[in-house]
């Protein structure tokens, strides 16, 4: 079982990172992020961070690699929140 887990650990660490992906991708082709919590992404994103610690610390290769890419997916929606909303309200300054 010991040189399971491992492999078990990259098949969780693949599918709840990887859960991440559509909504990626959705937003990016709407460009707009409106109904995306602000709060839920960096609460998430600080719970990811103290996960990729602790398994930098265990040095426990498929917690630090699934934490990076959820991370990096997370860190792109707040940045694409942040870059639409501004969009959004800049062309509603020119309607006005």
């Amino acid at each position: 079982m010991n040189n399971l887990a491992p492999c078990v650990g990259l098949l969780a660490g693949l599918l709840t990172s990887g859960a991440a992906i559509p909504q990626v991708i959705q937003t990016y082709r709407t460009k707009h992020a409106r109904d995306l919590s602000m709060w839920q992404l960096i609460l998430l994103n600080f719970g990811m961070l103290l996960w990729l610690i602790y398994g930098i610390s265990l040095n426990d290769l498929p917690l630090i690699l699934a934490n990076i890419f959820s991370i990096v997916c997370y860190t792109g929606l707040i940045a694409m929140k942040l870059r639409y909303a501004r969009m959004e309200k800049a062309a509603c300054n020119e309607i006005d």
